[in-house]
């Protein structure tokens, strides 16, 4: 099959099958007398395997790992399971990471007026770029409890 139909089999673009092809995630394709690219179902397989890696947010380099496991029938479930287990720590850690971000966005967020008023905690807590950096991407307790001034809040921005 060409590249079209086997980017339409896959679920792959045209575009990342030549990039994967490129870097060594899936072989280079066999080509007609004209230049074209010929696929068989076996890279069809492999693409579909690359998305599925893909959207889970894999790296390519743990992808071509994976492949290689795949491919290899005296492969050790374990490899496989180790692989996996250190992508979920690290989805773990980014999800922490994006939720303490959401957090303290949500924190300032209610603690500014969203009137008229163009004083805001927000750009004051972004301007504030001084804080330590055990402290970035939190709220300040005085913020939290409503002590704008103690917090360094400008006037007329409050919490709450």
């Amino acid at each position: 099959m060409n590249i079209g139909q086997a980017s339409a089999a896959s679920g792959v673009s045209a575009k990342m099958l030549r990039y994967y092809e490129e870097i060594g995630l899936l072989p280079k394709a066999a080509r007609t007398e004209a230049g074209y690219r010929v696929y068989s179902a076996k890279d069809v397989n492999t693409l579909r395997f690359i998305r599925r890696a893909r959207d889970l947010g894999l790296s390519i380099e743990r992808i071509k790992l994976l492949v290689g496991l795949w491919q290899d029938r005296e492969r050790s479930s374990a490899d496989v399971k180790r692989v996996a287990t250190e992508h979920v720590a690290e989805l773990d850690a980014k999800i922490l990471e994006l939720t303490a971000m959401r957090d303290t966005l949500q924190e300032l967020a209610d603690a500014c007026h969203g009137d008229h008023r163009p004083d805001c905690p927000i750009l004051h807590d972004f301007e504030g770029g001084g804080r330590s950096p055990e402290h970035r991407g939190t709220v300040t307790k005085d913020v939290r409890r409503g002590k704008g001034a103690a917090a360094g809040l400008p006037a007329g921005c409050h919490a709450g």
